[in-house]
């Protein structure tokens, strides 16, 4: 069992389950997924980088990603419908809560200037998404085959219905939100 997932059985459970006085076990929100997502705009013209931002997001998650293709043609960017774009992970159980323990303890404190994250970035359905504007934070990453700055987008899905269930259910994970 990882480490982040007994913490969570053990102490944020119960916190939960007493704060927001909830009854049934069942209604207390937990951490259902975790999508990673890296978008490479360049793919189009050097398909060399959607194959090291496959490579590079198979080592940081432990899972093999899938490609992401344009849905539909934008002649401004010479995109067409089709194209692969990015490539995406969505991790449950497991897999989920060691990517989790390596992105709060390894992961964003690595981040330059780093003061915590934002407590706004909840989409109303008890969802966060972050972005991180280079993936060297990851110890992970192999530095000599990325060229340039490679972002990504992490969405954090909770069962919580309301977002001050899920901003009590991440910060006790022990995620660094600003003014905590």
């Amino acid at each position: 069992m990882a480490r982040l997932q007994k913490k969570y059985r053990e102490e944020v459970f119960p916190q939960l389950q007493k704060e927001f006085e909830l009854t049934n076990p069942m209604q207390v929100p937990k951490i259902s997924k975790i999508t990673c997502n890296i978008g490479v705009g360049e793919a189009s013209r050097n398909a060399k980088l959607l194959d090291v931002a496959m490579e590079q997001l198979a080592n940081i998650t432990g899972q093999l990603p899938e490609v992401r293709k344009a849905r539909k043609s934008i002649a401004a960017f010479k995109l067409r419908e089709g194209m692969p774009v990015g490539a995406r992970v969505t991790l449950r159980r497991d897999r989920m809560y060691e990517f989790l323990d390596r992105l709060i303890s390894i992961g964003l404190p690595r981040v330059r200037d780093f003061r915590g994250i934002s407590a706004n970035a909840f989409d109303g359905r008890g969802n966060y998404t972050l972005g991180i504007r280079d993936i060297l934070v990851f110890q992970e990453v192999d530095y000599q085959k990325v060229e340039g700055t490679m972002g990504m987008n992490i969405t954090i899905t909770t069962s919580a219905p309301t977002d001050d269930q899920a901003r009590s259910l991440l910060a006790g994970m022990g995620m660094p939100f600003k003014g905590r």
